[in-house]
């Protein structure tokens, strides 16, 4: 295969299993504030020590442990507006929602120029690597994709069942500009995983906001890579190279370019519609919702009404 080895049948239904279970686990912590204290306060509290002993056995990178707090963290800061009225008292607090994931492209950026400078070839942190210059053409592809992240001026959280926190600006191209974009990064600097980690996880935040819980993905992003976290940092073997559950890349470098260069496109694709909107509309790209009036804000934005109302 062109993007995979061979993927036994076994494999696909796990694949099936992980996703069905991130979005599952999405959908528990989404329906309760008790769900979301138990995963993203209490539980990793109870693992860092046995994280702390994984790391001593040198099996995870510096990565796992930046990226599994700082998606953490996002959860923490999101439960907040999810929960409280204190991003309504105090707007400043808004801007922490962009901070949170432009801190966490940029630490994908700084993983992918690490690989691609050092020129990782041959087996590094556990996992079998590759490097070329896709990893420059990825890397840009992620800087731009975060300096178009736009409009969190318009977050607000809903009041109904579910506590959800809604982004109406996040459009679907950035949606899987961003996606596409992770996907081409875990494929060139987490390879091991890949076959999860990069097409389950970012499936199961896509699905969602997409289909049922419009404005949600920037939530369901964050929540879904904590629990893939928690779980690659408390059984790095679970995935690793030798055990029947791991999907390797082809390391194919044609594979390699093909996601980087699909991954630039669709960010500049994305840079132009937004460049476009704002000199037309003489919109501030820090103060304005750049895609308010277009039918898929009006369908992110539709639960405000019922949220305002109540």
């Amino acid at each position: 295969m062109f993007f995979f080895e061979a993927i036994p049948w076994y494999n696909a239904m796990i694949w099936l299993v992980v996703l069905s279970l991130l979005i599952g686990l999405n959908e528990l912590v989404r329906a309760s504030k008790w769900a979301s204290i138990a995963f993203f306060i209490v539980l990793p509290v109870i693992l860092t020590p046995i994280w702390i002993f994984h790391d001593a056995s040198d099996v995870t990178s510096w990565f796992h442990w930046v990226k599994v707090y700082s998606a953490l963290a996002g959860c923490l800061i999101y439960m907040v507006i999810r929960f409280t009225n204190y991003h309504i008292k105090h707007k400043w607090y808004l801007i922490l929602v962009p901070a949170i994931l432009a801190l966490n492209i940029v630490e994908a950026i700084a993983r992918e120029l690490q690989v691609g400078i050092i020129g990782f070839n041959g087996i590094v942190d556990g996992m079998q690597y590759i490097s070329g210059g896709w990893n420059y053409i990825n890397g840009l592809a992620g800087l731009l994709n975060l300096l178009l992240i736009c409009g969190w001026v318009g977050i607000y959280a809903t009041r109904g069942k579910r506590k959800d926190m809604i982004w109406p600006d996040q459009t679907r191209l950035f949606i899987v500009a961003y996606a596409v974009w992770n996907i081409s990064y875990v494929y060139s600097c987490a390879p091991g995983n890949a076959f999860y980690s990069g097409l389950a996880l970012n499936m199961a935040a896509v699905i969602p906001a997409f289909f049922w819980a419009k404005g949600t993905w920037m939530q369901n992003r964050a929540q879904t890579l904590s629990f893939w976290m928690m779980w690659v940092m408390t059984f790095p073997y679970f995935f690793a190279v030798g055990s029947i559950f791991n999907v390797s890349v082809s390391y194919n470098p044609a594979a390699n370019w093909t996601l980087a260069i699909i991954s630039l496109a669709l960010n500049v694709a994305l840079a132009v519609w937004q460049v476009y909107r704002i000199v037309k509309y003489r919109l501030h790209p820090l103060k304005d919702e750049i895609f308010a009036g277009t039918n898929e804000y009006k369908l992110a934005n539709a639960s405000r009404e019922t949220t305002e109302a109540s």
